[in-house]
């Protein structure tokens, strides 16, 4: 296992990381508490030392959990955690999102509480959750300051939806030297990871980007298929059936980045993450031990070849050849500002002139 900084912070992370969320919750398969925390010991083992977490993911389990499975080889490990949710004073409604909080106090707070849960005096890494860009005030960026400089964090993050705003969201921390922008990236969904590496590129900018969901729902790996039925608290039904449909049509014409005993397709698309050296880790969503065995390999199989790369390239001009509308639309980003920010990305028609 590789690692990678994240930003100019001097945090480093292990390039595959562990997406906490899935010990919190049974909204992507069920587990019991041991079971989580085998898994968690599990990728420590296979060498995975960045471990992402959230005060929201089972209003505390997550990180209850993750503390843990990682007490007795903390010094080994990379630990972050996001706040901005209010989970103490609204109870969850399913899948829905929970109100949220991010102002100086609250985010103190909510870091302190997340401390006591993980039983650690301190995380590497914090991160707004879901914040939009007006959100992102002078109050809130000086206490991220403080917070550094307590020494209870070492990096700052903003962690995005896209699907809850990412793009205004994006530049925002790009602009404010944010140690690390998290967001959804994989090679089907491939927008908001993209954007923001144009961005860092632009501004010549440290910050990192901690690629998640890099299976797009279990598609590029395999464990959605057309024969799978996903019940209603799984997290992945809130995507349409047609996303689905057309998904399958473009995992077949990505067959070519698997290589018989030497890379999966999981794999392959961990590696054409890692490509990016904007791309500090990546954290997919283990379900058990064998998704850690070959997922925690993937940074070690056959990189993907210039060939290889430019022909996925060429194949997403190309929609990856797909004949099925996947309904959904750049509409289906949801944006803090109105709009703006994906018209002037191209994202979205212009707005109409005034008459």
């Amino acid at each position: 296992m590789r690692h990678r900084e994240l930003g100019d912070s001097g945090v480093e992370v292990s390039e595959v990381g562990f997406g906490a969320w899935v010990v919190g919750t049974d909204w992507w398969g069920d587990r019991s508490e041991d079971e989580a925390v085998e898994m968690v010991e599990g990728a420590v083992d296979r060498g995975i030392t960045f471990f992402d977490t959230g005060d929201v993911y089972g209003h505390g389990d997550s990180e209850r959990v993750v503390g843990e499975a990682l007490a007795p080889r903390r010094d080994e490990v990379t630990v972050a955690t996001k706040v901005g949710y209010d989970f103490y004073n609204n109870p969850q409604a399913g899948h829905g999102e929970l109100p949220k909080r991010i102002d100086g106090e609250w985010i103190r707070t909510a870091l302190e509480r997340s401390l006591d849960r993980l039983g650690m005096d301190r995380v590497e890494l914090l991160q707004l959750h879901n914040a939009n860009a007006a959100e992102i005030t002078p109050e809130v960026l000086g206490t991220l300051d403080d917070l550094r400089s307590e020494g209870l964090v070492d990096a700052v993050g903003l962690a995005l939806g896209p699907s809850i705003g990412w793009l205004a969201e994006g530049e925002r921390a790009i602009a404010e030297e944010f140690d690390v922008v998290q967001t959804v990236f994989n090679l089907l969904e491939r927008a908001p990871g993209e954007h923001v590496i144009d961005q860092i590129r632009e501004h010549d900018a440290d910050t990192s980007v901690v690629a998640r969901v890099p299976h797009s729902s279990g598609l590029l790996n395999e464990q959605v298929t057309p024969d799978t039925e996903l019940g209603a608290g799984d997290h992945r039904s809130h995507r349409p059936q047609a996303w689905y449909e057309a998904g399958w049509e473009k995992v077949e014409s990505l067959r070519f980045l698997e290589r018989d005993g030497e890379r999966t397709m999981g794999q392959a698309t961990i590696q054409w993450l890692l490509a990016h050296d904007e791309v500090a880790a990546v954290t997919p969503t283990f379900r058990d031990l064998d998704d850690v065995d070959e997922w925690a390999a993937a940074p070690d199989t056959p990189a993907l070849s210039e060939a290889e790369y430019d022909r996925v390239a060429r194949l997403a001009a190309e929609n990856f050849g797909a004949t099925a509308d996947d309904g959904m639309s750049a509409e289906d980003y949801r944006s803090s500002v109105g709009g703006d920010d994906l018209r002037a990305a191209g994202l979205l028609p212009s707005a109409p002139a005034d008459d």
